[in-house]
């Protein structure tokens, strides 16, 4: 059965909470506008939720899945050995569309980071998803909420039209504003790694690290 739950933006999250961590706790996938487009939640430590995630989108079990976390704080939970370099980029631009990539507390599933160890974060610009998070209690996994090699999507009845009863509930405040997707840069790396343009350019990346200079890479699963 398809649930979806509108929602005021403006509104106050609590009176879903239960429902909502209910839904996560049981290895369920809710479906949430983010900073850019819609995406896939699920709890990063829930091996039966991350798993149905790629069962839903036909992902390939090679690509990780990318997290977003509410607060700054959240990230000691997620991350270890973070360089200097990742410092400066979350403190110039977080919260931004800007995903960085970590190495990983080894408590989060080989499935999640597919086995490389890594875990790519963002802290969303998007006040409201910063406040889901927090209701759900836990990061939330943000992988796009479309199937492979489909459009991203915008809108609840986008969301539901591709996957149906196959979510357990798809959370809607309004459109997701849409845009350019959110950068991604390797900070496992020194100099830090660009493997994905997008909303933050490379040129305000290099500036920020002054005299270091990100390293483009495509061929990347990330």
């Amino acid at each position: 059965m398809r649930q979806v739950l509108r929602v005021d933006p403006n509104a106050p999250l609590i009176n879903h909470s239960k429902r909502i961590r209910d839904i996560l706790e049981a290895g369920g996938v809710i479906a949430f506008p983010t900073d850019t487009y819609y995406g896939l939640g699920v709890d990063p430590f829930n091996e039966k939720g991350i798993r149905r995630i790629f069962e839903i989108k036909s992902r390939t079990y090679n690509k990780p899945l990318l997290i977003l976390i509410g607060t700054k704080s959240q990230i000691t939970q997620l991350t270890k050995s973070r360089s200097q370099e990742a410092d400066q980029l979350i403190q110039k631009f977080w919260p931004a569309p800007l995903t960085l990539i970590f190495n990983a507390v080894s408590k989060l599933p080989d499935v999640l980071t597919a086995n490389t160890g890594k875990v790519g974060i963002r802290l969303p610009r998007n006040e409201w998803t910063r406040r889901l998070i927090q209701t759900a209690g836990c990061a939330l996994t943000a992988t796009s909420a479309n199937k492979k090699g489909g459009e991203n999507t915008r809108t609840a009845e986008e969301v539901l039209n591709i996957f149906g009863s196959d979510i357990d509930l798809v959370i809607d405040p309004g459109a997701a504003p849409g845009g350019k997707v959110s950068t991604l840069v390797d900070t496992t790396f020194s100099p830090p790694t660009l493997l994905r343009n997008g909303a933050i350019t490379q040129q305000e990346i290099d500036s920020c690290l002054k005299n270091k200079h990100t390293l483009t890479s495509y061929n990347s699963n990330w």
